[in-house]
């Protein structure tokens, strides 16, 4: 484990994905996966007109952000809600936690900060697309929910 860490924001290296055309983020990690027991802290930039994450909500992990800057809609199983700087965004873990973050700018980044509560594993539900996302410390898989194997099968 880590000990206190201190970084200022500009220093913080970013990470790029962009396999889709809809999904493009940069996330530049602060606190990751094994440097704290149940924390990760992570800066996302959103491109124009794209989200970071399909619709989902997790069955164990939790999540807060905190719009820095720029504008979005956030989508949620209440519907959809105008989001800005200054913002603060909680989701519980569970199907009340639903939520996809998309800015609607054409020409600034949507810029946040994710303070996730995390677990050794977690299911991420994505309702639209019939997945569910495995994830954890040694697991990182998406499966469609309709797939089934017995229990006892190759035993």
């Amino acid at each position: 484990m880590e000990k206190i860490k201190q970084c200022h924001i500009s220093e913080l290296t970013g990470k790029h994905k962009a396999e889709h055309a809809d999904y493009e983020y940069v996330r530049k990690t602060f606190v990751s996966r094994g440097s704290a027991e149940g924390t990760l802290v992570s800066v996302y930039e959103i491109p124009p007109l794209k989200s970071a994450y399909p619709y989902h909500y997790h069955l164990k992990d939790e999540e807060t952000f905190y719009i820095i800057s720029g504008e979005g809609i956030l989508r949620t199983p209440e519907g959809e809600r105008p989001v800005r700087a200054g913002d603060l965004l909680f989701f519980p873990a569970s199907c009340e936690g639903a939520h996809k973050l998309t800015n609607t700018s054409s020409a600034e980044k949507l810029i946040y900060i994710d303070f996730d509560v995390i677990h050794d594993l977690d299911v991420a539900v994505y309702p639209d697309s019939g997945k569910i996302g495995i994830w954890g410390k040694d697991v990182n898989r998406v499966y469609p929910t309709d797939a089934n194997v017995d229990y006892y099968k190759d035993e």
